[in-house]
């Protein structure tokens, strides 16, 4: 109740935009988690985000998540070399995946390479058309396990919980894995043309020598693209948080370098060091091959935790989920109506 005479106190307006009442009021305003960019991180924040990042391997049991995908990933790699067997049968480049497979046996273990040679061998020789014609769902099923899993993990990278229902996760990692296969397939076949193809695309297209002298680095620089996009729509479609596409481009770089990094000193352990045959005996392969899939869960994981701590270093809040970011736009919609 005001006495007679006295001033009215001074009101706050209100504000429109969900910052600007911190203004109002003197404190400080955080950067909004989606406009977060890598271009506008200093380099004091990358190192922060880098030293929790390397915490939260510990805090977030990222090998424990990463030795159960690896589980996952064997369950769903055969499924995707038999689709991406069958698959490649229709495209114009001869033998391409036998051609491919040599490029992946740069990566994955000999011994374990062997295994899936045999493996994919017995089971494409009776008739590709066949197999994709009546096996596809059940292929697609088995081999988007491994995304629905890596999902899984990534929302613990992100400290999230998963609030959206299977309907939804379930047709995303169906998606995720033609996607990131689709990318990959692209990549194998500009690696497999070789430094000659560059003269017969300019002949097609009626392109100058200044294409064909810079094609033996093009087409590596291109596959390097599509490989690092493959990762960043993993993170970008995966966790369940709401955030900007370009945001996901410093752990995609570190997660390709890593994983090439560690294949290759796991290729010289297997070569030199390591003697499974002798341990696990016939197992020995297939033991390999889980070893090589776990440090490929960690590399990935790892370039998660690094986006999820560039947010926090930059002072941002905790990024926002997407199902709840639907459910805010949906009330915001609602109480819109109701003033109206």
């Amino acid at each position: 109740m005001l006495s007679a005479g006295s001033a009215p106190p001074s009101r706050v307006p209100k504000a429109k935009h969900p910052y600007r009442a911190h203004e109002l009021r003197g404190e400080p305003v955080q950067p909004h988690p989606e406009n977060v960019h890598p271009n506008n991180v200093t380099f004091t924040q990358f190192r922060s985000a880098i030293n929790n990042a390397a915490r939260d391997v510990d805090r977030h049991h990222v090998l424990v998540l990463a030795a159960g995908l690896s589980y996952y990933f064997v369950m769903a790699l055969f499924p995707a070399l038999i689709l991406f067997a069958a698959l490649v049968a229709y495209l114009p480049i001869p033998d391409l995946f036998n051609q491919a497979l040599e490029i992946l046996g740069h990566f994955i273990p000999p011994d374990s390479m062997g295994l899936v040679r045999k493996i994919v061998a017995d089971v494409i020789s009776p008739g590709r058309g066949t197999f994709l014609s009546f096996g596809i769902i059940g292929t697609l099923w088995a081999t988007s396990g491994g995304f629905s899993a890596m999902m899984d993990a990534l929302n613990v990278s992100y400290d999230v919980p998963e609030t959206r229902p299977f309907w939804k996760t379930r047709p995303l990692a169906l998606l995720l894995a033609a996607l990131t296969g689709t990318l990959f397939i692209a990549a194998l076949a500009l690696m497999i043309m070789g430094p000659d193809y560059g003269g017969k695309i300019a002949g097609k297209i009626h392109l100058g020598p200044a294409f064909v002298a810079s094609w033996p680095y093009l087409r590596w620089g291109i596959a390097i693209a599509f490989a690092i996009l493959a990762i960043e729509l993993l993170y970008f479609l995966g966790p369940n948080v709401k955030q900007r596409f370009g945001c996901t481009l410093p752990g995609a770089i570190t997660a390709l370098i890593c994983w090439i990094g560690l294949s290759h000193v796991l290729g010289i352990y297997f070569r030199s060091f390591a003697n499974f045959n002798r341990t696990y005996g016939t197992l020995a392969a297939a033991v390999a091959l889980m070893v090589w899939l776990y440090w490929s869960g960690f590399a990935i994981l790892l370039g998660a935790e690094l986006n999820a701590e560039l947010v926090t270093a930059c002072g941002a809040p905790r990024l926002p989920l997407k199902e709840m970011v639907q459910k805010s736009a949906e009330a915001e919609a609602a109480g819109a109506d109701l003033a109206a």
